[in-house]
């Protein structure tokens, strides 16, 4: 029975390649892969003689009535003594072939042959082109992260900020253990240790779907022990009292920038996450209110979130808006008033800062607040909604508005806390004309 258009859109691959046939010989394969290949079987010289057989393309670049075009072409040269996979092949038109048939077979040639090679070509550069590690990525990014992953923005960020900048361009076969340690090493270089490992996770999840696919063989992530990286921990540093003090004292002793000492200040007071507060703009503060209105977007679990803003907060939005030299971000760039500090800009004067207190990241300075105020008795749901986490269960669902009363009062007790633990016994350090309670004598 011949072969229809509709029947051939609605063939689908099995575990083995199969055929199904046309007329004279025509035939397409379809491929476990899901690719259906022209095929066609013919005799040069007729009966008894040898059977050659050849290959058109795939449908549908190349349609049925192509297919049946090319068929007649092929057997009529056939017919006349010459092998069409010899010309496909690039074998010369023997020299004492008859003009006509000479033209006949020039003609396929230009037809067939090098439309053949021009069509394979392409078809090349556009696999190839689906296969760079970019679009490889954003496609496994789609099919699988999504879903599956709690928080994909996390995955999106890595690909985006780390992975696609390095090695987008390259094939995904051609990625190399060299190629993932030259990314993993770089992010360290910025005192990322745990981002660093989180990328080569994020990689090896990516490469693992690559070999599922039949795009590579080899995961160069997995090559990679975790232990070569970074060591795994959670984040158990909370700064004691103490410790708050001399860190204090030593970033604002520093020689870093005003707003950085600013920036780090506040992020022990209002219990944020570190790009919270470096991509804030100023029409998210209200100051008269002492209220910070962060939008879902720039959260972790794109949900708004309301910081109520101590006393002493509001006295360094304050200052800083006069550092700001006008710019809508709260902590603009150095080098453009249109774009907001780096991201690894508070990781680095942390690193260079000269103080006695044990190892820590920035964001221990969360850890740091919500230790000392379940010490201090403040009720756990308003800590966990200071801090934007979702409370589980009945009580998330009745408590998601409220506490707004509650936190206020709650983080200008803390903000007076970390203020008495600035003295050093000899007097108070001079931080900054911000607020009455840090203008005194040293």
């Amino acid at each position: 029975m011949a072969l229809s258009d509709t029947k051939l859109r609605n063939l689908k691959p099995g575990e083995k390649p199969y055929a199904e046939t046309d007329e004279g010989g025509l035939h397409i394969e379809v491929m476990p892969g899901g690719a259906k290949v022209w095929r066609l079987r013919y005799r040069v010289g007729g009966r008894g003689s040898k059977q050659e057989k050849i290959s058109l393309g795939d449908y549908p670049a190349y349609s049925l009535a192509e297919a049946r075009t090319w068929r007649d072409d092929c057997k009529a040269l056939a017919g006349r003594g010459l092998s069409p996979m010899a010309l496909k092949r690039g074998d010369p038109i023997p020299g004492d072939t008859a003009p006509a048939v000479k033209e006949l077979a020039q003609a396929f040639i230009r037809n067939w042959c090098l439309k053949t090679a021009e069509k394979a070509k392409a078809k090349e550069e556009e696999q190839k082109a689906a296969d760079t590690v970019e679009a490889f990525a954003w496609r496994w990014y789609a099919e699988v992260t999504e879903p599956a992953n709690s928080n994909p923005r996390n995955v999106k960020r890595v690909l985006e900020k780390d992975v696609i900048p390095a090695i987008g361009a390259k094939q995904i076969a051609d990625v190399t253990v060299t190629d993932i340690l030259a990314i993993t090493d770089r992010i360290k270089a910025r005192g990322a240790d745990q981002m660093a490992l989180q990328t080569r996770n994020v990689l090896k999840r990516l490469f693992a779907y690559a070999i599922a696919r039949e795009k590579t063989t080899f995961n160069p992530a997995a090559a990679i022990e975790a232990k070569f990286i970074a060591q795994a921990k959670s984040r158990d540093v909370a700064l004691s009292p103490d410790e708050i003090g001399r860190l204090l004292r030593a970033i604002y002793q520093s020689s870093m920038k005003r707003a950085h000492k600013l920036a780090l200040h506040l992020l022990i007071l209002c219990m944020v996450r570190k790009s919270e507060l470096t991509e804030a703009k100023w029409e998210e503060l209200d100051l008269e209110k002492a209220e910070w209105a962060i939008p879902g977007e720039r959260m972790k679990k794109d949900k708004p979130h309301l910081v109520s803003l101590s006393r002493q907060a509001v006295a360094m939005f304050e200052e800083l808006k006069g550092l700001a030299s006008g710019s809508e971000w709260v902590f603009p760039s150095r080098g453009s008033l249109k774009k907001p500090i780096a991201h690894n800009a508070l990781n680095t004067v942390v690193r260079a800062l000269d103080a006695d207190v044990r190892d820590f990241v920035i964001h221990d300075f969360r850890r740091t607040a919500s230790t000392h105020l379940h010490e201090a008795g403040f009720n756990s749901d308003w800590i966990e909604k200071a801090l934007a986490h979702e409370t589980k269960g009945i009580r998330g669902v009745y408590n998601r508005a409220q506490y707004a009363d509650q936190r206020r009062e709650m983080l200008q007790w803390w903000a007076d806390f970390v203020d008495s633990q600035i003295q050093d016994g000899r007097g108070k350090i001079i931080i900054g004309p911000f607020g009455k309670a840090y203008q005194s004598a040293a």
